[in-house]
């Protein structure tokens, strides 16, 4: 069975992206490739029990193993050295990609303590939007007992939009709530 949001898509958003774009063909239409979530663990230099639970909050919240990110070089000031475990990532497509988004956008963001919306603003300029959680707790999967450090993460979606005009419009039809002027700060 397709999951909600990617029925919304080729019912009710293609469509709808047709018209306000003014193309034809489908395939030159904006359309959401991958989600990528990455937790950057730094605690994980000191003591190796963070990187596991990272690794356990990450398996739980995206559905799918994560990959252990490394050093690409060494860094006195932090005491980093080149190949150390620094983070764990996960890179979403299809059935789970549809899945982590519907969570995201209807559960786990309004959980967000004082939620005023998303940042309109964190595109790339190549339509790509990167999104910033503080506590990964937010994520109904989770159980905060479990978790001795709570961690932040950034999710990154990644778009075939030309530019950041078509991949906010893309995202919004999916229903991210992004900031209004008159919602709070911008």
């Amino acid at each position: 069975m397709r999951p909600r949001l990617q029925d919304k898509y080729c019912n009710e958003i293609l469509p709808g992206l047709a018209e306000s774009l003014g193309r034809k063909n489908v395939n030159s239409l904006p359309k959401l490739q991958a989600i990528v979530v990455n937790m950057g663990v730094g605690a994980a230099n000191q003591d190796k029990k963070y990187m596991e639970e990272a690794l356990d909050a990450l398996t739980q919240v995206t559905g799918q193993k994560p990959v252990v990110t490394k050093a690409r070089k060494s860094i006195a000031g932090f005491r980093l050295r080149e190949g150390s475990n620094v983070g764990c990532k996960v890179t979403l497509r299809g059935t789970r990609m549809y899945e982590f988004l519907d969570r995201l956008i209807s559960i786990s963001l309004p959980r967000v303590r004082d939620f005023r919306g998303v940042n309109p603003n964190s595109f790339d300029g190549s339509g790509n939007y990167n999104l910033g959680i503080t506590e990964f707790l937010v994520f109904p999967e989770i159980n905060p007992d479990k978790f001795s450090k709570p961690q932040g993460m950034n999710i990154t979606f990644v778009t075939t939009a030309r530019n950041d005009d078509e991949g906010r419009e893309l995202l919004r039809q999916f229903g991210m709530p992004f900031r209004t002027k008159d919602s709070g700060r911008n």
